[in-house]
């Protein structure tokens, strides 16, 4: 018969198991610090013998590190996600941004369905409170914190989707976004007509997810990404046309 002795699994074991699901749940971020020894130890229950042991393990498969006078933390991910190598050629060529916009079209608009139909009271608390964020940011003339905002607003719908694969999938997206290898998201953000666009579709998502219809919450999510898509074109083709248009004038004051 295949059945094997039941054995108390050790402390530091369900610490272990513990702190790999608040990673893989997304609970735990890259590059956020844990709390003190001390104070970990208090929450879970455990002496601080078996919690070292835990976190010796979790360094050990390169879930954590720790650094010299600043604690422990979860490791960034970004570059075990992507190769340098990747990375260099995703920002040194142009239809990999667009490839990065559709893919994203796709899954954000799963991840606003999803967030309609499976997200939480809470998740939806969140959603709507990073949207109400964005509308105190669009009243000022730096669109910085706009723009920081946006990542955060489609980084908590995606976190109310609840699907791990997709949240840590699209935390890598815009870790290289955040990094400026695709565009600078600041840029969508340059003139106060496009911002207004852009506050009004993310308010018609944020409203259909609080509604709960996931049909309008995809269809806002994707026709979301289709403007910025568009905009996106618009800006590369008006950056080309300022080049060729320097070239003229240098040109021009040659002939004088």
């Amino acid at each position: 018969m295949p059945f094997q002795p039941v054995q108390q699994e050790k402390l530091a074991q369900g610490v272990v198991r513990q702190i790999e699901l608040l990673i893989l749940r997304g609970l735990l971020r890259p590059g956020e610090r844990l709390p003190s020894e001390r104070e970990l130890a208090e929450r879970m229950g455990v002496s601080r013998p078996s919690l070292r042991e835990a976190i010796a393990e979790l360094q050990g498969r390169g879930l954590l590190e720790s650094r010299a006078g600043s604690g422990v933390f979860v490791v960034e991910i970004l570059t075990s996600t992507y190769s340098k190598a990747l990375i260099d050629l995703f920002a040194n060529h142009e239809e990999a941004v667009f490839d990065y916009v559709s893919f994203r079209r796709d899954l954000e608009g799963m991840a606003a369905e999803r967030a309609a139909r499976f997200g939480s009271d809470t998740d939806l608390k969140i959603i709507d409170t990073v949207f109400r964020k964005m509308e105190a940011a669009h009243g000022k003339k730096n669109p910085a914190d706009e723009a920081a905002l946006d990542a955060e607003f489609h980084l908590a719908i995606i976190e109310a989707s609840h699907n791990i694969i997709m949240l840590h999938t699209m935390r890598a997206m815009f870790d290289l976004l955040k990094a400026g290898v695709f565009y600078n998201r600041q840029q969508m953000f340059r003139h106060r007509e496009t911002r207004g666009i852009l506050l009004e579709q993310h308010r018609a998502i944020n409203e259909a997810i609080q509604a709960r219809d996931s049909e309008k919450a995809r269809a806002a999510a994707e026709a979301h990404m289709t403007y910025v898509e568009t905009v996106l074109g618009d800006l590369r083709k008006a950056d080309k046309n300022e080049g060729i248009a320097r070239l003229r004038y240098q040109h021009e004051l040659g002939r004088e």
